[in-house]
């Protein structure tokens, strides 16, 4: 008899655990702790970086690994996420993100407001062509609203993407 690999799925297999797959939140946030908290979940390796130590809580520490800056081992399995178009750092970090070979970068931001990365980016000399890989706005458009919801819609997202799909319901 054959196994359809979806049933096998739903009947407790397990996604191929020697496909590395990191995720990786940058800046505290209430969509930072649900990122890591559900990235957990779909076997995702969490880091959250945040480069001012006092913004990150308990629980996130406990959590996850939590660094000042990007590490050095991230590869093409890993997803970078970007919870705060307003901080300061928000250029530099992006800068270095696109320095290295990462599968996706992306950025929340409401979609009717100009990204605030770009004129960042451009500042810090970074090429139109890098600045064109960072994603935004990021996630499926389900009309999330809340902290779990957006970090759902965008680890949706990001499930679609690295399996080629497009989201939604079409099939």
């Amino acid at each position: 008899m054959e196994t359809d690999a979806g049933c096998a799925v739903a009947h407790g297999a397990s996604p191929d655990p020697t496909e590395p797959r990191t995720l990786v939140a940058v800046f505290a946030s209430p969509v930072a702790h649900y990122l890591i908290r559900y990235g957990r979940d779909l076997g995702y390796r969490t880091v959250l970086v945040e480069p001012e130590r006092g913004r990150v809580a308990n629980d996130e520490d406990a959590e996850t690994t939590v660094l000042p800056r990007l590490p050095d081992d991230l590869d093409g399995h890993t997803d970078i996420v970007l919870t705060d178009h307003h901080r300061p750092e928000l250029g530099p970090v992006l800068r270095d993100a696109l320095a290295m070979n990462v599968r996706w970068i992306g950025i929340m931001g409401n979609p009717r407001h100009p990204g605030p990365h770009v004129a960042a980016l451009r500042d810090l000399g970074v090429d139109e062509t890098a600045i064109a890989r960072v994603h935004r706005p990021i996630g499926l458009n389900i009309g999330s609203r809340t902290p779990p919801e957006i970090a759902i819609a965008t680890l949706a997202g990001l499930v679609a993407d690295r399996n080629a799909k497009p989201g939604g319901f079409e099939f």
